[in-house]
């Protein structure tokens, strides 16, 4: 969400970032509906006004035993000029500030200085890259035909039970999955100071609210019949902790992690990824969250960035990093870095991790602040996320990248201790 009163000081430089994200001039309009909607709350405050006034008035007569008729009557049309002020906001009738506010929930974050424009995933800019591409004597597979031919990765079986974009891992593979979400958390919590957390899955509409899921991408998630969402990832959950809140400012940066299932409807993706554990509906992931100040958004963006690429490092698998263009940049996101890991069986790079920095964006939307020294006063805090790791995508990658001409799957370094010294997976 968006400082009004900074879009009144700076209408054209608003328009300039809006432009960029493919959006026409839109200050007028939300400086207009906002001057009409302070018009109004300043009418209704002078109503009020007239009415304490009279009020005390009227008791001051009263105690005198002196005739207070007019004022009473003048008293009670101001009443009913308040009532109705009050009846029309809330008809609609009047511009309100939830009318206001509903305009800019609508717009998306201003995106960075530094992230190149576009139009689309096209134009995203690679950063770095990292590793060694794997070599075959032998046309590797890609991991759902490894995993169905091991017996440890079945689709059609859940689809009887759960439907298309389902999975269900068993024996080592099932394993393999445990271990991956123990190191990724150990690396976490033990050598970069996140703090683990076991957060709800089941959410209410002011948390995916908060973290500007709502309204914009309501159709991706999945709502209970008591009204609750599913997390569609442990950012609704972790980032909320801190909502309507005041941090002291020695306390920043906080920095979360957990470990949960996701939910997504995957609407608008018919026809992609309709194969294998890319694409699915229900997915784990180790989620980093950190909440900071504006002076180290951007310096904590490299560091959680660096840590989701630690993962990939320690196991050894080839990935690029890419800064993402101004038409692929997430709605909330003021800058995203996606981590991507080289998969063999499709000769591909894909996504693996998707590091933002939210600025103030969603801060705003759920009132988390912190007292700041410099300005001695309460500050919109920043907040950033990534995933370190998809857990799904990264056995997808392990599978790929480690497999043997005989189907078998070579096991990374670092995960043997987490399976018992075990080193292949067959």
């Amino acid at each position: 969400m968006h400082d009004i009163k900074w879009i009144r000081e700076n209408p054209k430089v608003f328009d300039e970032a809006m432009k960029k994200r493919g959006l026409g001039p839109v200050a007028d309009e939300i400086i207009k509906h906002d001057k009409e909607k302070r018009k109004g709350i300043s009418n209704l405050q002078e109503l009020q006004h007239k009415t304490n006034a009279l009020a005390k008035k009227i008791g001051e007569l009263k105690a005198q035993k002196q005739n207070a008729d007019d004022l009473i009557a003048e008293s009670k049309e101001l009443k009913a000029k308040i009532a109705e002020v009050k009846q029309r906001e809330e008809q609609g009738e009047d511009v309100t500030e939830e009318l206001v506010d509903g305009l800019l929930y609508t717009l998306p974050n201003i995106l960075a200085l530094d992230v190149p424009e576009g139009e689309s995933e096209e134009d995203n800019v690679e950063i770095r890259r990292w590793g060694v591409l794997p070599s075959f004597d032998f046309h590797p597979k890609e991991h759902f035909d490894l995993g169905e031919n091991l017996g440890l990765m079945d689709f059609e079986q859940t689809a009887k039970i759960s439907g298309a974009r389902f999975v269900t891992l068993k024996g080592q593979l099932a394993r393999l999955e445990r271990a991956l979400a123990n190191f990724m958390l150990d690396i976490h919590t033990k050598e970069f100071g996140y703090i683990e957390v076991s957060p709800p899955l089941l959410v209410k509409d002011n948390a995916v609210f908060g973290t500007a899921q709502l309204p914009k991408f309501e159709t991706d998630l999945f709502k209970t019949t008591d009204g609750r969402w599913l997390i569609p990832t442990a950012e609704v959950s972790l980032t909320n902790m801190v909502r309507e809140s005041i941090i002291e400012e020695e306390k920043l940066p906080l920095r979360f992690c957990a470990y949960t299932p996701c939910f997504r409807s995957e609407a608008g993706s018919a026809g992609k990824d309709t194969r294998g554990m890319i694409r699915q509906h229900q997915f784990s992931k180790v989620e980093i969250v950190s909440i900071t100040t504006p002076e180290k958004s951007e310096e904590e963006h490299e560091r959680l960035t660096n840590v989701a690429e630690e993962i990939l490092k320690r196991l050894e698998l080839p990935y690029r990093v890419m800064l993402l263009c101004s038409a692929d940049t997430g709605f909330g996101s003021n800058k995203t870095y996606d981590i991507e890991v080289y998969l063999p069986g499709q000769l591909h790079y894909r996504e693996i991790s998707s590091c933002s920095n939210f600025g103030a964006f969603q801060a705003r939307r759920m009132n988390a602040r912190f007292r700041s020294k410099a300005q001695k006063e309460n500050v919109f805090a920043h907040t950033l996320n990534g995933s370190a790791l998809a857990v799904g995508r990264t056995i997808v990658a392990i599978l790929e990248n480690y497999q043997n001409q005989d189907g078998t799957i070579k096991i990374p370094k670092v995960l043997q201790p987490y399976m018992d010294g075990q080193e292949l997976i067959g």
